[in-house]
C-alpha cells in the first residue's frame, strides 16, 4: 500500500516514520519510489531525530531527495519544533 493510502486508510498514526517521510518527500524518481529515498534517510541517520537539523546539502545528498524535499523536510521539521514550543508555552 502506497504511503498516502495508509494514512487515509488507517490513520498518520499507523504510518511507519518511512512513510510519513515518504508522503513529505513527494515522489520518487525513474527506478526508485519516494519510500525508497526515506528509507535511504532513516538507514543513514537512523531515526527522525537522527535525521532532523542536518545541513540541506547534506540531506540532499541522498538519492531523491534534492535541494526542494530537503527544504520541505527542513521547513516540516521548524514546524514541529513551533508546536512543541507553543505547547510548551501553554501548558
Amino acid at each position: 500500500m502506497k504511503p498516502g493510502r495508509t494514512l487515509v486508510e488507517l490513520g498518520a498514526e499507523r504510518c511507519s516514520d518511512a512513510e510519513l517521510l515518504a508522503i513529505l518527500l513527494g515522489s520518487g524518481g525513474r527506478g526508485y519510489s519516494a519510500l525508497d529515498s526515506a528509507n535511504a534517510l532513516l538507514d543513514k541517520y537512523g531515526t527522525l531525530a537522527g535525521l532532523m537539523n542536518r545541513p540541506l546539502d547534506e540531506i540532499a545528498e541522498i538519492r531523491g531527495v534534492k535541494a526542494v524535499r530537503a527544504i520541505r523536510l527542513a521547513a516540516a521539521y521548524e514546524v514541529c519544533q513551533r508546536l512543541l514550543k507553543e505547547v510548551a508555552r501553554d501548558t
